[in-house]
């Protein structure tokens, strides 16, 4: 049994993966999806981490999995455990050095225009869902936009990246390009929005298992 690390994005929360943790559980795995004390305003990627490793506990075969901002999270995690693989879901791909707050320049990222949030991020969840999940986010005040990311390298990890076809927020065009500059793969793809671990769970778990 492996024990997946799920790692939410910017102003969420482990809720975002309600639906991803029995489907991994189906297939005979566990999985811990922390909230990171996104709201303190004391708290840096350190403490993300810590967060992290405090809920794996003595997990021995863990995967790492960070969707969207946590993306910085989850290879400082996956240097810290005997990580099988780390996977970047819908994922930021960060540098060396880089603060967060500098990868949206340094990779070229275009927000989308004329839409609102939930068509950003959520398009294809069921409305009921959506709005579910718009009330499940919070504001987001720690410290880490500045801190640059700490690793002289990425993990010596397998790793995999995995776009969501109909991402309006990091769409594939773009995903593509940063997976293929920053680690030099060609990414897995699955169906869904931004927040597809709450519109294709199944599908996300499948392809998770795959990978060990």
């Amino acid at each position: 049994m492996t024990t997946f690390a799920l790692i939410h994005g910017g102003g969420g929360s482990g809720w975002d993966f309600h639906r991803l943790v029995p489907e991994l559980a189906a297939r005979g795995h566990d999985a811990i999806a922390p909230d990171l004390p996104i709201t303190d305003s004391s708290a840096g990627l350190a403490d993300f981490t810590d967060t992290v490793l405090a809920a794996l506990g003595d997990a021995s075969d863990v995967a790492v999995v960070g969707h969207s901002y946590g993306g910085f999270t989850a290879p400082l995690v996956a240097s810290k455990v005997r990580a099988r693989v780390l996977v970047y879901l819908a994922g930021m791909i960060p540098a060396p050095g880089e603060p967060p707050g500098q990868w949206w320049g340094n990779t070229g990222f275009a927000a989308p225009s004329g839409l609102s949030d939930i068509e950003t991020y959520f398009n294809g969840v069921p409305a009921e869902l959506a709005s579910e999940g718009m009330a499940h986010g919070r504001e987001q005040v720690s410290k880490e936009w500045d801190e640059p990311w700490p690793l002289p390298a990425h993990p010596d990890v397998p790793t995999r990246v995995v776009l969501c076809r109909d991402d309006r927020f990091f769409t594939p065009d773009f995903q593509r390009r940063v997976a293929r500059e920053r680690l030099g793969i060609e990414p897995d793809e699955v169906d869904g929005p931004h927040c597809a671990p709450l519109s294709h769970p199944a599908q996300i778990a499948d392809l998770l298992v795959s990978y060990l």
